[in-house]
């Protein structure tokens, strides 16, 4: 991964073999990015993605592999007990243009990724909610 700052945002190159969330959560330590958002596209050659079962309180995980086009990649950032917080959701086309999509788990870079981080001042912490069974937003 390689980055330039531009003010408040963060343009980053993830290269071949490199994991997204690992490369973004790098940057986030790097430049103490507590709260922000980004985006992105590129390309993949394998990608795990959950949907929420909010019955189950789980996630439902299924890992895709071959060549793919991320055609959306959005997030933001927070953090849970003072360390980076991700939350992310992709969609990914294959090679019969289907897309394939949700809660981002893991996404292994084939070409190249371009995301742009934007860092808000401030802090938001995460919790879990036994209620709902996901890690919501604290404002402090």
């Amino acid at each position: 991964m390689e980055y330039r700052t531009f003010g408040n945002h963060y343009v980053l190159r993830i290269d071949k073999g490199e994991e997204v969330l690992a490369s973004i959560e790098k940057l986030c330590r790097a430049e103490e990015i507590r709260v922000g958002s980004a985006v992105g596209l590129g390309a993949c050659d394998r990608v795990t993605v959950g949907l929420f079962d909010t019955v189950n309180k789980v996630y439902k995980k299924n890992t895709f592999t071959g060549p793919m086009e991320i055609s959306s990649l959005v997030g933001n950032i927070s953090t849970k007990e003072g360390e980076p917080y991700l939350h992310f959701h992709i969609n990914v086309c294959n090679e019969e243009n289907q897309i394939l999509g949700g809660h981002l788990n893991e996404c292994y870079i084939s070409a190249t990724g371009e995301i742009t981080v934007t860092k808000i001042e401030g802090c938001i912490e995460r919790e879990m909610s036994e209620e709902i069974g996901l890690n919501l937003y604290k404002f402090l």
